[in-house]
């Protein structure tokens, strides 16, 4: 069998579109999926059983997330962390303010 390095590279550009794809759609829906923390926390004004701790290490992986991303010019990694150090941030501040 011979082996061609084009197709080689066609076949992992395609397979990396689609995991870059799921990736992004992935972070939107995790997003997505914090928005009801950050929701009871400042309309509900319930931040009882939030971990501080828990979410500022949260934060921090996104500041080094978005440090990495911005490195290697990959908007893919730096553009989720924006929506995450915004999340992070919106919950610590209001585990500060209601907890």
């Amino acid at each position: 069998m011979i082996h061609d390095p084009a197709n080689a590279l066609a076949a992992a550009s395609r397979s990396d579109t689609k995991l870059r794809g799921l990736l992004g759609g992935m972070s939107v829906f995790t997003m997505i999926m914090t928005v009801p923390q950050v929701w009871a926390i400042w309309v509900g004004h319930q931040a009882a059983g939030v971990s501080i701790l828990s979410w500022s290490a949260y934060f921090a992986s996104a500041l080094l997330w978005l440090w990495f991303g911005i490195r290697k010019h990959d908007r893919n990694i730096y553009l989720p962390c924006l929506g995450w150090i915004t999340l992070d941030g919106a919950v610590i501040a209001g585990a500060v303010v209601y907890g």
